[in-house]
């Protein structure tokens, strides 16, 4: 199991660094295809509409993860996670996700993300 949870780390990592840098060609690798996001305006958008909306500019800095915590449950993860970054305005922030993952044909793939702002 700690290899799952080795992997999952670094895809966490990518996944929080292609939201700040705007990465639709990472993301496009590390997304499943049925996969769903639910944005923290409460809409619903799926795969293509993410890809779209991460191609905008993103207008916060810094953004990081912490108190990350990572359950593996078989070839199903969750991982839960609270935020911190800087708002456009110069302000610091928080917030909180819940990503979950599944094992398909090998590869750890996002299936769904809920963002809460």
């Amino acid at each position: 199991m700690s290899k799952d949870i080795d992997e999952l780390t670094l895809l966490n990592r990518d996944y929080v660094a292609s939201v700040q840098n705007s990465d639709v060609k990472r993301f496009d690798e590390i997304l499943a295809q049925d996969f769903y996001c639910t944005n923290p305006d409460k809409t619903l958008v799926d795969r293509a509409a993410f890809l779209k909306q991460t191609a905008a500019p993103v207008k916060i800095k810094d953004l990081r993860a912490e108190d990350v915590k990572i359950r593996v449950l078989g070839d199903f993860a969750i991982i839960h996670a609270a935020t911190r970054y800087t708002t456009p305005e110069g302000e610091q922030a928080v917030g909180r996700y819940t990503d979950c993952w599944a094992r398909q044909n090998g590869r750890w793939l996002a299936v769904s993300a809920h963002v809460a702002r």
